[in-house]
This record gives structure tokens, C-alpha cells and sequence, in this order.
């Protein structure tokens, strides 16, 4: 092959740098070399003009010793002086051979052509002297000279997706914070109380009776006893003929109001809550305006004690009955459940395997009263299901607020399911868009069991 490189004649002479200064088309890179020698001295730094070299790598190599001051090549370049570079890589080390010929000159060149700018003590040759800088020496930081061992394992790890081998609806509340508190609920059972959880007004009104043959006049008699406990009983411990014209949705809407007072020696029956006077804004002697400061106080106060009873007496209503009445309420409860067919026993079924869950959750919303409705939560057995913090009335607001009320503290990802009998309870669910599980009869108790139970509800 050919050493000449041929320029194409339509490419202008490169007259104008300085490495080509003198340059011919037609010549060889050494001949272009040589006629630049001939040429007129430039002032470039960069000109090869008035520098006879002979040959191309000792033309560069005494250019690079010129101008960086004695340096050696980079690499061990220096193996290419006064060689014609025929031999393939002649001027390298052997294979495996990587000594000072190799580094050595490599060490000596990379500090060299900084060194005033590094060293303080000189300056580089320019018109007017530069800022000079003093580096000094920093110490490395103590993170990166901190051993392996030290750092996190997990930190090193690549994210992955969590094993599973089986597949259910448990999981999802295991992948969250072991704090039951900001753990997500997966499901909320909604319920209605009355005629789906219990049997009660259809009782006194004759429809159960009527639609199951029964007697008609047993069963109101059964009912009828059972509204005297529980009235006897709202009464006594929940101060219902204080507050039934004062209910209200939750046990804690009026918890802003309680200053924290003890209540072991308070006295309900004269602290003058009550008064006889119909109007709503009459002013009471020693209890205030009513709605005033001081007696939503004293109404907070009386919420604050029926939370306090209910949580005590929930897996323990015997107690709260005392010894006489706790027999008369366990015959009464049993001769309810024989004549109703084992509704109850169903209903308390279907809780229970909801509640055996980690991540689902019972309520309750009913029409009646709120001190009403925690009687009979507790009379018929049902406290142990029922944290008094997940009964909700809608008396007052309706259905369907109370199910915002309820989606706001349990969040949108979370399923609601609203199980009931009553039109009210269906309207409020498609208005939240909300699964509606109607129970009629006691089939649709089955059912539901049947569905919970193999896990599509």
C-alpha cells in the first residue's frame, strides 16, 4: 500500500494552518514537513516552520519535549524516536510486560503541564499574572471509607415483589404497617340493625307472625317485654329521658364539648341538665342557656358515661342487669329465638365469620335513636360484635350522610358492602354506589353466610 496521501484537487490548499503551512497536494506527510522547514518563520506556537524533522515521530516527540519541558511521552511513547514504526507495536511493552517503561512515564507526564497551576510557587508565562489558587488537602468523607459491612443489606437489595403463595383477601392488609390503626380496611359490612340483625318491630306490629304463621299474640307479648328491658335499661345507665330530644349521630360528636372532668362523684339527677319547661331556649337556673357553653358541657358528660357503661357491660350484660333481671333476660332472649326460628343464631353467624377478619369491619346504621340503639345492641347480645365507636343513628341526618361520614374514616379504597331490609337503607346505597344485600327472610341470611363464607363477600 501506498505511504502518499493524495489530496483531492478540488480541496483548497490549507494555507491558512499552520500544520499544513508549505503543505502540496500530492506530497507524503514527511515531504510536507520538509518544504514547511523552507517556508517563512510564523509566529504560531503551534507552527512546525524553522524545526527540520526528519521523521514524523521524532518530529512529534521533540515537538511534545519542547513545549512540556522535558517530559516523556504519554504511554512510553518515547520507544517511537528515530524508528520508522514498521514493526507493529514495536514501541509498546511485551504482552504481560507492564513496567515503569509503561507507567513510569505516564506517572511523570500527567502532573507536569499543571504544575504551576498546582503548586502555588510559579505562574504560567502569560501577559498578566493569573489568580492563583492553593489546593489543599481534604480528607475523604467518612461514609466511603465506612467498611461494607456497615451498610444496610436491604439498601443493596433490588425491589422486588413480596412472595405469595396462596391467594386471599388477608394479603392486602399484610403488605401495610403492622399498627392496626393505619392498617387499610379491605371490606365494611354496613348493617342495619332492626329487622335484619334483630327482630323487633315486626314483633309488635304482627308481620313476623303473619308472613311465618306463628302466633301472633305470643310473639307481640315477647316483644312487648323485651321493649320494656330495653327502655328500663336506656334509662337507668344511658340517661335516655335526658337526651331524646339531644341525640345525636355518633358517641363522640359531642366529645369537643367535655372538659376531661371526673365523674366518679358527679352527680347526673342535680347537676340541672333537665327541665320541664317545653321550650328549647328556656334558660335553666344552674345549668345555662340551653345549646350555651356550660350545658353542652353537662351533655358531653352524659355522652361520656354511656360510653364508659357500654364498654363495660358489653361482654358482660348480667352485670349490668344484676342477678334478678339477668335470669328474666336470658329466658327472654331463648323464647325469642325458638318462636323467630333461629334469626338471631343466623344473623350472629354471618358477624361473627366478618369480624374472624383482620381486615373487615361491622357497623351499624339505624333509624333509631343512638342510646336506643346501643340498649339493644348490648340486650341482644351483639356488644362483643359492636365497638361503640362503629354504631351510627341516622335519625337525624339520614342514611345516606352517615355513609359519607363512614367512607371518610375508612377512606375510598375500601369496599363497602350495606346489608339491610328497609328501602331507605337500598336508596342510600345507590346513591353512594354502594353493593346493596337485601334480607327478607331467613334464607337470604343463609345466602349471605353461604357467600361470606366462600369468600365472595
Amino acid at each position: 500500500m501506498s505511504s502518499s496521501v493524495t489530496m483531492d484537487e478540488t480541496e483548497p490548499a490549507h494555507s491558512a494552518y499552520p500544520y499544513f503551512n508549505g503543505g502540496v497536494a500530492g506530497t507524503t506527510p514527511s515531504a510536507a514537513l520538509g518544504s514547511a522547514n523552507s517556508s517563512s518563520s510564523s509566529s504560531s506556537p503551534y507552527s512546525l516552520t524553522n524545526r527540520a524533522y526528519s521523521d514524523p515521530a521524532a518530529s512529534a516527540y521533540s515537538l511534545y519535549h519542547q513545549y512540556y519541558g522535558g517530559g516523556a511521552y504519554p504511554y512510553g511513547m518515547g520507544g517511537f524516536g528515530g524508528t520508522s514504526g514498521t514493526g507493529a507495536g514495536g514501541g509498546f511493552a511485551a504482552k504481560g510486560d507492564y513496567s515503569s517503561a509503561y507507567y513510569g512515564s505516564y506517572a511523570s507526564w500527567t502532573g507536569n503541564p499543571y504544575s504551576a497551576y498546582m503548586s502555588g510557587s510559579s505562574s504560567p508565562s502569560t501577559s498578566s499574572a493569573p489568580t492563583i489558587y492553593q489546593l489543599s488537602s481534604i480528607p475523604p468523607p467518612t461514609t466511603l471509607t465506612e467498611t461494607a459491612a456497615a451498610i444496610d443489606s436491604d439498601l443493596l437489595k433490588p425491589p422486588g415483589r413480596k412472595g405469595s403463595t396462596s391467594r386471599g383477601r388477608s394479603k392486602r392488609r399484610n403488605s401495610g404497617s403492622p399498627d392496626i390503626e393505619t392498617q387499610q380496611v379491605d371490606r365494611v359490612f354496613i348493617w342495619d340493625l332492626d329487622e335484619t340483625i334483630i327482630l323487633f318491630h315486626s314483633l309488635l306490629t304482627g308481620t313476623f307472625a303473619t308472613k311465618y304463621v306463628k302466633d301472633g299474640q305470643h310473639l307481640h307479648l315477647l316483644g312487648q317485654k323485651m321493649e320494656d328491658l330495653i327502655f328500663n335499661v336506656a334509662d337507668s345507665n344511658f340517661f335516655f329521658n335526658d337526651l331524646e330530644e339531644c341525640d345525636q349521630v355518633h358517641i363522640d360528636d359531642v366529645g369537643s364539648d367535655d372538659n376531661g372532668q371526673d365523674l366518679s362523684n358527679y352527680n347526673f339527677h342535680t347537676d340541672g341538665f333537665r327541665t320541664n319547661a317545653a321550650s328549647t331556649e328556656v334558660y335553666l337556673a344552674t345549668g345555662g342557656m340551653r345549646g350555651g357553653v356550660d350545658w353542652m358541657r353537662k351533655l358531653a358528660f352524659r355522652f361520656r358515661k354511656i360510653k364508659e357503661n357500654y364498654n363495660t357491660y358489653r361482654n358482660n350484660v348480667g352485670g349490668l342487669l344484676g342477678a334478678g333481671k339477668r335470669d328474666d333476660w336470658v329466658t327472654l332472649r331463648s323464647d325469642l329465638e325458638t318462636h323467630t326460628d333461629g334469626w338471631l343464631a343466623l344473623a350472629l353467624k354471618c358477624l361473627q365469620l366478618i369480624e374472624a377478619r383482620t381486615d373487615c369491619v361491622n357497623i351499624i346504621v339505624t333509624q333509631t335513636q343512638l342510646v336506643a340503639a346501643l340498649t339493644k345492641i348490648l340486650l341482644f347480645g351483639l356488644g362483643p360484635l359492636f365497638p361503640v365507636e362503629n354504631v351510627y343513628s341516622a335519625t337525624k341526618i339520614g342514611k345516606d350522610a352517615c355513609f359519607e361520614r363512614i367512607m371518610s374514616k375508612f377512606g375510598r379504597k375500601s369496599t363497602y358492602v350495606v346489608v339491610g331490609d328497609g328501602k331507605d337503607e337500598e336508596v342510600a346505597a345507590k346513591t353512594m354506589n354502594f353493593p346493596f344485600w337485601r334480607i327478607s327472610s331467613h334464607s337470604d341470611l343463609v345466602a349471605f353466610y353461604n357467600a361470606l363464607d366462600m369468600g365472595f363477600m
